[in-house]
């Protein structure tokens, strides 16, 4: 392999595998992109199982953005397959429509309220409060307790290992209220899946010429025999510098996989237990794929602490180990950290995306 390139990318998820298409196709730089899996893609990647159902082996990704140049630029790449997403959530023995819609509300209190009525309602319920502190506030003071409980509560303590209270506002700020019944989760302009999968949407992307990919490989074992101008760098931004202020907490996910003899075993892509069971939530793919196949695949999904990280923990202390790693990573002229890892942020793939096309444009200014 040629030691000699432009540019040091590590990781092919999207903030990787972004950067490198635009400098390899838009600059006709010389991309060296590395990564430590044995495939592409990131925690977007798909593959089609032994029974021949395409699933995503890190959990679900929907995409969705209101960035017309985001939704333009993966369009080169894609077709998309128009798919909207709709959640449910199990609560006294009841499925209901997440976010809370009027439908979640008459169903769960037997009620037959308006729009009008529906916000009246929770005008009079919810928690008036003087300022916003923790992802517990955020609910409260739309919502008021009942539904915090039912809904929020025990589903936050599975899937973050703390209650909402320790959490800062953005992790429950991304889910809306609506007084509809408006269903969806998402109320993006640009919604859907790529029509033959992620995998193949990146596969296109890296395919030109000017990118060379390393797959199952540590980039600090070969970055000290490379030649380069600058890295772009995608991963656990703790790791890159050896944890010299300890290790950042992430939360990780194990997933139990069933396929079962059956055309669809749930009404919805996802169904969240919030209160019930172990697991976060069942992931049915084929509703979001699309996908017709005499049998189905779900995932029930388990959060832990420890494993492949997945979520950055958005707590205080999180964040004051972070800033100490923040504060190092600006002195690095030549270097930038870029995506969830690599930021420490709890960002969409839509946001990701956003913010590679971003850092490119700053490279190509230099």
């Amino acid at each position: 392999m040629n030691n000699r390139f432009d540019h040091f990318v590590v990781g092919s998820g999207f903030s990787g595998s972004v950067i490198a298409e635009r400098l390899a196709s838009q600059l006709d730089k010389k991309v060296l992109l590395v990564e430590k899996r044995d495939h592409i893609g990131g925690n977007a990647y798909d593959f089609y199982n032994e029974d021949g159902i395409l699933v995503h082996k890190y959990g679900p990704h929907i995409f969705h953005t209101n960035y017309d140049d985001v939704w333009q630029y993966l369009s080169q790449f894609t077709e998309w397959n128009g798919y909207q997403h709709r959640v449910l959530a199990y609560v006294d023995g009841k499925k209901l429509p997440i976010p809370i819609n009027l439908t979640t509300v008459n169903i769960l209190l037997g009620k037959n309220f308006t729009e009008p009525e529906l916000k009246d309602y929770f005008e009079s319920v919810r928690l008036k409060l003087s300022q916003i502190n923790n992802s517990r506030d955020v609910i409260v003071s739309q919502v008021g307790e009942l539904f915090y409980e039912k809904f929020f509560k025990n589903y936050t303590f599975k899937q973050w290992g703390v209650y909402p209270e320790k959490l800062s506002p953005e992790v429950t700020k991304r889910i809306p209220v609506r007084f509809n019944t408006d269903d969806r989760y998402f109320s993006d302009k640009y919604q859907g899946l790529p029509s033959e999968g992620y995998t193949k949407l990146f596969e296109k992307m890296l395919s030109n010429k000017n990118i060379t990919i390393l797959l199952n490989t540590d980039y600090k074992n070969i970055v000290n025999d490379i030649k380069f101008s600058s890295l772009i760098y995608t991963g656990p931004v703790d790791y890159f510098f050896d944890y010299k202020f300890g290790k950042l907490p992430y939360r990780s996910l194990n997933f139990e996989a069933q396929t079962i003899e059956k055309e669809y075993y749930q009404e919805a892509a996802v169904v969240n237990y919030p209160n019930d069971y172990d697991f976060t939530r069942i992931t049915e793919f084929k509703h979001m794929t699309l996908q017709k196949h005499p049998k189905t695949t779900i995932f029930r999904e388990y959060p832990k602490s420890e494993g492949e990280p997945y979520y950055p923990m958005p707590t205080d202390n999180a964040f004051e180990i972070y800033n100490k790693y923040q504060k190092e990573a600006k002195k690095l002229k030549s270097v930038y950290f870029i995506g969830r890892l690599a930021e420490y942020k709890y960002y969409n793939m839509d946001q990701v995306v956003k913010r590679a096309l971003e850092v490119f444009e700053e490279l190509s200014k230099k």
